[in-house]
């Protein structure tokens, strides 16, 4: 890893109105990019909106290509990253959540969110494929909103070679103050478990459909500190520099960095698909 500048997005985002929450996240590129951001994050389904119904009527007069093709040529223009999220149509019954990747060389993939609330699985699907994404020496993974609450996604992406954890969020209910606390009891041990940057960021705002979300985004050093924070009701975007030298301070130390003391043959039940806990259930 080098030395990065990032920013992450609060940003209210209104189903069925894609162009409109296209136009802010070009809007906001722009300015990350005039402020020497490298890689800039929006929420989960910043571009299509949040629905837990009909996902098909996100898109109103733009087409799935067209939105992925704006923001492909948006990261080229400004010689950026952007991170961006939609709903992914399939060839299915359902739609995937996923998170655009694109670079100022093009398209560098999409993200399908492989853990689905409970309150998401019959109206989505799931992503089987658990990836990392790397980019002029920097690599760093995604997890959509729910996938937090999985220590074991976090720490596979950090064995694949992730330095970043990007989580995009789409997380209603509670005050802004509320959903800061409650990210700050189980985020930190992401970044401190794993010796990783991990950075959030929150839709905002109410939705026609009747979500309330709060506004936060936070910055955690590889040692679990609060770098920068925002928490509040309005969009925002905060930049916060990355730098390489707080990394390796924590991977380089023979007790804080604990990946490299491992053993995984005594993790084999985390994999089992049937555990004592499911059977007590």
């Amino acid at each position: 890893m080098r030395d990065i500048k990032v920013a992450m997005v609060c940003m209210h985002s209104e189903i069925g109105e894609v162009a409109g929450n296209l136009a802010k996240v070009e809007s906001y590129t722009s300015q990350a990019s005039d402020k020497g951001v490298e890689i800039i994050c929006f929420p989960e389904l910043s571009l299509s909106g949040y629905t837990l119904s009909n996902p098909q009527k996100a898109y109103v007069g733009l087409r799935t290509e067209e939105v992925v093709e704006t923001i492909v040529q948006t990261a080229k223009q400004k010689g950026i990253i952007v991170i961006a999220g939609l709903i992914e149509p399939s060839t299915k019954r359902k739609p995937y959540i996923s998170q655009i990747v694109a670079g100022p060389q093009g398209l560098l993939g999409l993200y399908r969110k492989t853990h689905l609330s409970p309150l998401e699985k019959g109206v989505y699907l799931e992503g089987e494929k658990i990836q990392i994404f790397s980019s002029n020496a920097v690599s760093f993974g995604i997890q959509l909103c729910y996938e937090s609450h999985f220590p074991e996604i976090s720490t596979v992406m950090a064995l694949k070679g992730a330095e970043i954890i990007f989580l995009p969020h789409a997380s209603p209910r509670g005050s802004p103050e509320e959903k800061l606390e409650s990210w700050r009891r189980h985020l930190p041990s992401r970044a401190f478990d794993n010796s990783v940057f991990v950075l959030a960021c929150n839709q905002v705002g109410e939705t026609s459909e009747g979500f309330s979300f709060p506004g936060v985004a936070l910055a955690l050093a590889p040692t679990g500190e609060m770098v920068e924070s925002y928490c509040g009701k309005d969009e925002q975007m905060i930049t916060v520099s990355l730098q390489r030298e707080k990394l390796e301070e924590v991977r380089k130390h023979k007790m804080k960095y604990f990946l490299r003391h491992r053993r995984p043959r005594l993790y084999a039940e985390i994999a089992s698909p049937v555990s004592r806990l499911n059977r007590e259930l």
